[in-house]
């Protein structure tokens, strides 16, 4: 029992200084990332823009997420799928989402609420690499 116990322990220890390695040597940890760049007022409601960024080390052939939009009074306005399409890896790409009927000015905060869609690498990738940031007054994340 305790050989097993310093046996684990050796390889959790293993893989954290491995880790570090990694990112003392510039070669940051694989990754997505999904940006907020704007909320703006569009002909059918809001138009949401994102920034998206393929660091995984394999390409993504479609990736979505549910997503929650809360009022700026903390109340859920709409759940929606917004669907990112393909992601090549070591690629950035910029998508639009017309959201009709919904004030941007109301939005407070865009809450993702899980991955419907990974298509291409493993299906949790697109979440537990998921790193987010936002340009806009509305709070976006996780």
């Amino acid at each position: 029992m305790r050989a097993r116990l310093a046996f684990s322990l050796i390889l959790a220890l293993a893989a954290g200084i491995g880790h570090a390695l990694a990112q003392e040597d510039g070669n940051p940890p694989p990754s997505l990332s999904l940006e907020l760049n704007g909320a703006e007022a569009s002909q059918r409601g809001c138009r949401l823009t994102f920034v998206a960024a393929n660091r995984l080390g394999k390409d993504i052939s479609r990736t979505a997420y549910e997503v929650a939009l809360f009022g700026k009074d903390g109340v859920v306005k709409r759940l929606t799928v917004l669907d990112f399409k393909e992601l090549p890896d070591g690629e950035t790409k910029v998508r639009q989402f017309d959201l009709p009927d919904l004030n941007c000015s109301d939005l407070g905060r865009i809450l993702l609420n899980g991955a419907t869609a990974c298509e291409g690498p493993e299906a949790s990738a697109c979440m537990e690499r998921l790193e987010t940031a936002t340009r806009s007054a509305v709070t976006f994340g996780k």
